[in-house]
């Protein structure tokens, strides 16, 4: 780079630093500006040497639009921009030309060691925000730097668009995957470190990993300490993106500066060369800028009004996400950037899918009003370049909207009511046993009246937000004190139990009642219509110590401890056992309803219930027990192929049960699968001993899970 650059104006679109034969084509959107100037550095260090590039409003603008071309300019080329105009909070605007900015197209940023945000932030945050006062410091030292990373189409990888009934997603933090030192990889913490974990979730019958936010973020931006280390804690999981488009420097092993685009890319292509596929956990329904306090390290710098939802009193934030800001979805233009966004991670990074958290921001208007029929959420369904991906919603957020069984058309979401029954019906919920059975046969009271399929129902038991699986049996109350909040933080009611005994000091024989509490828990999972979703390392027990909300804390609560696998073989080999149960009995992946009566021509009902006594179902209050008959006749009609009939008996109670089997639609013998309450997965008995199955009965143990093949 030289201080005599050649330029030209150059086209507003595509938005973004995209490289062309002569130079890099710049171009940022910015309504309210008065001036826009492209900053060129030679480094990402201290002292770097810079250029600015004044943008004229007549040769330079098109629109909204600012834009040049700039001779020369190649990949790796570190850029940002300094916005100024009116820097009049009260009415919404905050441009402060001597903070640098982030493109919000970049498709890397410069990765550590030294981003200070405390720098970024346009007022003096040594007076009261109510001076309005104005900093004049310059934080381009300070701030991560926008790098010019050419568009990289690739002809050898694509998204593997698997059938959504098939899958059997694995939620998992990137770097908390493989940090650990037991995780046996070379690259602990990286893109490069997950992918030689391919082979085990390969093994394990995983069809999707979900990653945890992975778009870059500022980890240190948390303030609070440790109580109990004295140890500033971080934000660990990620959700408060700086930059949409840029995957996270910190976890690319080969570099960040640019590199971890490749990286990244060539773990999704090694995904699915795996027949596994990656779906990306996005957050836009805030950025990482916070409230008024917060840095100004790129839109509010850009276009404050346009980008966020503001208050009546436009110094403040509507925040309808719990962390300070609410992204302005429904603007037009935030729209078309949201929707860029997704196509570039399909297009040029090959991802198969994404979850949104808080999703029901992406349906609140420009003053923050739930609309009936919200045009980004139909756009993202609708979108020609996404149609195949797989989209999944968080149907609330964190100002009490909860969408539950409404978002449009193909829209597949997390069920907490799922979670929330199924951990009722095994704890000992009262009148929970209609509620599970509810949820067994895919949740139709939230998803039957829109005329959707089961398939829209994200099962899940755990995921990161709250208690692992070894926690959930294992604590009654969250600790997380560690978090340094007072345990004020998390979830209260997390329908868990101990067993008699807080924490992991516990038993033998209480020990052993959690065990098979954990595999009750995987086989309602596996055995319920609907996409079942599970949290890494629930397969080998691993525990957060009763911490219910771990979003800061980067240590061995949050890491992977591989060491539990050997530990813990029993759970894992259930857990194999029933991703592959699944996989080889279409009638537990159903693409309709049940109906409870004989239907499309069969003879058989599609579904039957029943309690201790064959036919006789207990739908009391007080009732813990719930049979379920499925009938293998109606897989041919749904999955093209038939299927044995299934009875599954489900005894949350707590006593032992002498149950009578129902005769099998088939008309053949039944045969024992599985029971959570033995060690052994193929110790499934003899049928002319101890299961009684010839005389039509099978004695099952207390909090327990028995399944029978005709």
């Amino acid at each position: 780079m030289t201080d005599e650059l050649k330029t030209y104006p150059g086209s507003p679109l595509p938005l973004g630093a995209n490289t062309r034969k002569n130079g890099t084509q710049f171009s940022i959107f910015s309504r309210n500006a008065r001036s826009v100037s492209l900053v060129l550095f030679e480094s990402a260090g201290p002292g770097a040497k810079s250029v600015a590039i004044e943008l004229h409003p007549e040769k330079n603008k098109t629109g909204d639009i600012w834009h040049i071309l700039v001779e020369g300019i190649k990949d790796g080329q570190l850029y940002g921009y300094r916005v100024d105009g009116q820097y009049n909070p009260a009415e919404g605007f905050r441009f402060n030309g001597n903070k640098l900015l982030v493109d919000p197209y970049s498709r890397s940023v410069s990765g550590r060691p030294e981003w200070n945000l405390d720098e970024a932030r346009g007022y003096d945050h040594e007076s009261p925000l109510e001076d309005l006062s104005f900093s004049e410091t310059d934080s381009s030292q300070h701030v991560p730097k926008s790098i010019v990373t050419g568009y990289r189409p690739s002809n050898e990888d694509k998204p593997l668009n698997l059938p959504l009934n098939e899958s059997v997603i694995y939620e998992l933090h990137l770097k908390g995957y493989t940090v650990h030192g037991s995780s046996g990889v070379k690259n602990g913490g990286t893109y490069a470190g997950l992918t030689e974990k391919i082979p085990y979730l390969r093994d394990m019958g995983i069809t999707a990993v979900e990653l945890m936010p992975i778009q870059e973020f500022d980890e240190t931006e948390n303030i609070n300490i440790n109580p109990l280390t004295g140890e500033r804690l971080k934000n660990y999981w990620g959700y408060s993106t700086l930059s949409f488009f840029s995957p996270k420097g910190g976890y690319s092993a080969s570099g960040c500066m640019g590199e971890q685009v490749n990286e990244f890319r060539e773990m999704v292509k090694s995904f699915h060369k795996a027949g596994i596929e990656v779906i990306l956990d996005v957050v836009f329904n805030h950025t990482s800028e916070g409230d008024q306090k917060g840095p100004t390290v790129s839109f509010r710098g850009i276009d404050n009004s346009v980008y966020y939802i503001l208050e009546d009193d436009k110094r403040y934030y509507k925040n309808y996400s719990g962390c300070g800001n609410t992204f302005n979805c429904n603007h037009p233009f935030i729209r078309d950037f949201i929707l860029d966004c997704l196509r570039y991670w399909v297009v040029e990074m090959n991802v198969d899918g994404f979850r949104f958290d808080l999703a029901s921001i992406l349906g609140r208007d420009q003053n923050g009003n739930i609309t009936s029929n919200p045009p980004l959420i139909e756009r993202i369904e609708e979108d020609p370049i996404l149609r195949n991906t797989k989209i999944i919603a968080e149907a609330w957020d964190a100002a009490g909207a909860y969408q539950l069984g409404t978002f449009p058309g193909r829209w597949a979401e997390w069920n907490g009511k799922y979670r929330d029954d199924v951990r009722k019906f095994w704890n000992g919920g009262i009148d929970s046993a209609g509620a599970f059975a509810t949820r067994l046969t895919g949740s139709s009271d939230l998803y039957q009246f829109s005329e959707k399929g089961p398939n829209q129902s994200i099962n899940f038991i755990t995921c990161h937000d709250g208690f692992t699986l070894n926690d959930l049996v294992s604590y009654a109350e969250k600790h997380n004190l560690e978090n340094g909040e007072n345990n004020l933080d998390g979830e209260n009611c997390n329908y868990s139990c101990n067993f008699g005994i807080e924490g992991s000091d516990a038993t033998p024989y209480i020990e052993n009642l959690r065990l098979r509490q954990m595999k009750n828990f995987l086989a309602t999972l596996f055995l319920s219509q609907g996409i079942p979703m599970i949290l890494a390392g629930d397969e080998f027990m691993r525990t957060q110590k009763g911490n219910n909300n771990a979003y800061c804390q980067d240590n061995e609560i949050s890491w992977i401890n591989w060491s539990l696998l050997d530990k813990n073989r029993e759970l894992f080999s259930f857990m194999k056992y029933m991703i592959n149960f699944r996989k080889e009995h279409p009638i537990l992946r159903r693409n309709k309803f049940f109906t409870g009566t004989p239907n499309n021509g069969c003879t058989s009902t599609d579904v039957t219930w029943h309690g201790i006594k064959a036919g006789n179902p207990d739908w009391s209050p007080e009732s813990r027990v719930v049979a379920m008959l499925l009938s293998g006749e109606y897989a041919g009609i749904d999955a093209g192929k038939e299927d044995n009939d299934l009875f599954a008996v489900f005894n949350s109670s707590l006593i032992n049960r002498h149950f009578e089997l129902p005769d099998a639609p088939s008309g053949r013998r039944w045969r024992l699968a599985f029971d959570t309450s033995r060690k052994s997965i193929t110790d499934t008995g003899n049928t002319k001993d101890d299961t009684g199955i010839e005389s039509g009965r099978y004695y099952i143990s207390r909090f327990s899970t028995a399944v029978f093949i005709a």
